[in-house]
């Protein structure tokens, strides 16, 4: 959530970073700020009947004790009650159609952004070439079918479209790869965490994603109960509420975790031809970093998220691109995201295989995660996000890249180990 004190002290401001995300809430921000200074106003007048309504109970007992009639202060007090109680119904429906408002404002863009979308997501650097083949390029949905490695057919046949069966080889090869990633990330001190993947609506709030996505996750209704959680769709959802609530002591910053889990999406389904196979699906295998940060250690927790995420793709010898994305290309609840694209050959384009972000204390506001500065002095936490990495665009990469001309596909080195020594996957 965006600070009030800035909307209060500079709209201007905020008006203008909330435009470089092609996003025109001007309106809005006029609104917050008249409500804001009713709330204000109102406030002020209600701690002051508050005052008076203190000032004369205190004399009741002094009355009494000298024999006098109170009835005359009796009523008073019940009339300051009476405006007291209403002034206060008033300013929490002031401070609640606020608290709706503010929801309504992304996170600002860090100044050095461009403005505008993903038209102006800038190429930051390539790995490696583009691989070239002297023979008939076939595409990953046809590799993966021929050598057993994925079962689209009967995926659908269980759950419908956008979703597949791994098999065998394939099975593994996903298996590998995700262990090749939880391997990197614990050598680097990362704690493996393995969270529920049903979350209550609070964790989707502080995330970011509710109340303006809620319809882009899958909802589960307990029919016994009012129970009601989503599906996760990222682990990120669940790791940057861990501490909600809490301050974490200044020693341990920054927090680094990791965690495997399914992700469940309702974006699935546009079927273009670069969306086919794995490319877009309803669930989909990941490894997700979360960082917990000082406001200070920030800008270098974000550094490390996006080199961790570049190493794993270099070990897996993957040739990609990195790309700053422009303002409006960020996600809600980011500040500033950088985008690992893998080359797929087939398709002849960058597919994003990991999304490293820095929210800034945006969701730690919305959580209430805070630590003490130096002086002791309370602060919101940073709050940080990368892929490490999801296999649904890996494995299409990975098998169009080391294609080979009789149809196998060769195991990039570091996965070798997990799969029993296994150097290529042949038809």
């Amino acid at each position: 959530m965006v600070d009030i004190k800035l909307v209060r002290t500079d709209p201007d401001f905020v008006k203008a970073a909330v435009r470089k995300r092609e996003m025109d809430l001007d309106s809005v921000i006029d609104e917050i700020l008249e409500i804001d200074a009713q709330r204000r106003q109102l406030s002020g007048q209600n701690d002051a009947l508050k005052a008076e309504q203190n000032a004369a109970s205190k004399k009741i007992p002094q009355i009494k004790k000298e024999g006098g009639d109170v009835s005359a202060i009796m009523a008073e007090m019940k009339e300051l009650s009476a405006k007291i109680k209403e002034a206060d119904v008033t300013i929490g429906e002031l401070e609640e159609k606020q608290k709706s408002l503010l929801l309504c404002i992304p996170n600002l863009p860090d100044p050095d952004l461009k403005e505008g979308g993903k038209e102006n997501n800038e190429p930051v650097h390539y790995f490696g070439e583009q691989p070239q083949f002297s023979f008939p390029l076939r595409n990953h949905v046809e590799l993966c079918e021929s050598l057993g490695l994925i079962d689209y057919e009967r995926g659908a046949k269980l759950a419908g479209n956008g979703c597949w069966v791994y098999r065998g080889w394939g099975a593994r090869l996903e298996w590998a790869i995700l262990n090749f990633f939880i391997d990197e990330h614990i050598k680097d001190g990362y704690e493996l965490i393995l969270p529920p993947h049903m979350l209550g609506y609070e964790c989707g709030y502080v995330a970011g994603q509710f109340p303006k996505f809620e319809d882009e996750v899958y909802w589960i209704q307990n029919p016994t109960s009012s129970d009601r959680k989503f599906m996760l769709p990222t682990a990120e959802t669940a790791l940057v509420n861990m501490h909600r609530d809490e301050i974490i002591p200044r020693e341990e910053l920054p927090r680094k975790y990791i965690a495997y889990t399914p992700c469940y999406r309702r974006e699935a389904g546009s079927y273009r031809s670069e969306e086919r196979g794995m490319i877009r699906g309803h669930q989909f295998n990941k490894v997700e970093m979360v960082q917990y940060t000082t406001a200070e250690g920030s800008d270098e927790a974000f550094a490390e998220l996006v080199g961790k995420a570049e190493r794993l793709v270099q070990k897996l010898g993957l040739h990609y691109r990195l790309c700053k994305l422009a303002a409006g290309d960020c996600s809600f609840s980011m500040a500033r995201t950088s985008d690992i694209e893998v080359w797929i050959p087939s398709m002849g384009i960058y597919k994003e295989v990991s999304s490293a972000s820095n929210g800034r204390d945006y969701q730690a506001r919305r959580g209430n995660v805070k630590y003490r500065d130096e002086n002791g002095k309370l602060q919101l936490a940073h709050t940080l996000n990368a892929s490490g990495l999801a296999t649904s665009r890996v494995i299409p990469a990975l098998v169009e890249q080391y294609q080979n001309e009789d149809g196998s596909v060769t195991i990039p080195e570091v996965l070798r180990p997990y799969l029993g020594g296994l150097e290529v996957i042949k038809p």
